[in-house]
């Protein structure tokens, strides 16, 4: 039998279980989204589900893939890198439109 280790990255929280919207707010209320998550999740959701009839559920599902993509943003190390990098280019261009 052949035992070889998984290359794992170090630092790099493993995934959330975000099947259901239980563990949707789970991981907002331990911290995981961004500021107002929690609170505007509960909103949006309800909002969503006293628009939608009992056979049309789309919204509601719109709701929790909406979250379910923040919460992973939230999570990904590269996620802060990445709107530093935007936040650099768009001063870079301002002081380029301004002649500096």
């Amino acid at each position: 039998m052949i035992v070889s280790a998984q290359h794992v990255e170090p630092g790099v929280p493993a995934p959330l279980p975000l099947r259901t919207i239980g563990d949707i707010r789970a991981a907002l209320l331990a911290g995981h989204g961004f500021p107002g998550d929690k609170e505007a999740f509960e909103t949006d959701l309800q909002r969503a589900l006293e628009g939608s009839s009992e056979t049309d559920l789309t919204s509601v599902a719109a709701v929790i893939v909406d979250y379910r993509g923040r919460i992973r943003l939230y999570q990904d190390p590269d996620f802060d890198i990445a709107v530093q990098e935007g936040i650099d280019l768009t001063m870079r261009l301002k002081r380029e439109a301004r002649g500096e």
